[in-house]
């Protein structure tokens, strides 16, 4: 095993396609949730807690060894939104080209017949993290750092924020992303002989409606 595999996975130029999403920080920022750092760490913390929780968990699972196709379902099933469904699923096959390419493997093949119109992202990052050889907690960190990454560099652009600003903001935040790294791993332990229904299904009512009328909007920044 590689460790520093997590670098490549995680790393922001890994052509998964998150560059072209916000994570919800266009619609927030729009509707003047998010104006400056403070805002953008009260945000990211919110999103850390719940859909970072849960995409988190999601991905550790996978990695774990879960049948990725029952944790896909329990990503379905975790997301109200039909909006963020649809981008789930398209970053999914965006991040399964990157990374049958990085690590080529029988369960990411296996995946994407499966799902050829995408699995959901984290269900892919976390097999992917297993077939680059690393494990549950290694794949929870690469999606909880994504949760909070990508708002904080969609709002350098959106609002033009100093982006010294907007990386204090994620080190400020790197004490609770090691735990809910660790709670997303755990959880997806227990998923190997409990079955998905003990991941967390933590809920961000707010994200799930801004998704949805940012989907309408005409003109945007961002996909989602």
């Amino acid at each position: 095993m590689s460790r520093a595999a997590l670098l490549v996975l995680a790393d922001g130029r890994f052509p998964a396609g998150g560059h072209a999403h916000s994570g919800g920080a266009e619609a927030a920022v729009a509707a003047g949730r998010i104006t400056d750092a403070a805002s953008l760490e009260a945000f990211s913390r919110g999103r850390l807690h719940t859909a970072g929780l849960v995409s988190a968990a999601l991905a550790a699972a996978a990695a774990a060894g879960v049948d990725p196709l029952e944790v896909d379902a329990a990503a379905d099933a975790r997301t109200p939104s039909a909006a963020l469904r649809v981008v789930g699923r398209k970053l999914g096959r965006q991040m399964m080209r990157a990374a049958r390419s990085a690590w080529p493997s029988a369960e990411l093949d296996a995946l994407a017949a499966a799902r050829p119109r995408g699995a959901h992202q984290p269900v892919v990052l976390g097999t992917a993290a297993r077939a680059a050889g690393l494990d549950a907690l290694d794949a929870a960190y690469a999606s909880v750092y994504e949760a909070v990454s990508g708002p904080a560099t969609a709002t350098v652009r959106l609002l033009g924020l100093d982006p010294f600003d907007a990386t204090a903001v994620l080190a400020r935040l790197a004490p609770e992303l090691d735990l809910v790294a660790e709670r997303a791993a755990d959880a997806a332990r227990r998923a190997l002989s409990e079955g998905v229904d003990v991941l967390p299904a933590a809920s961000a009512p707010l994200l799930e409606v801004s998704a949805e009328a940012h989907a309408a909007w005409a003109v945007r920044l961002f996909a989602s």
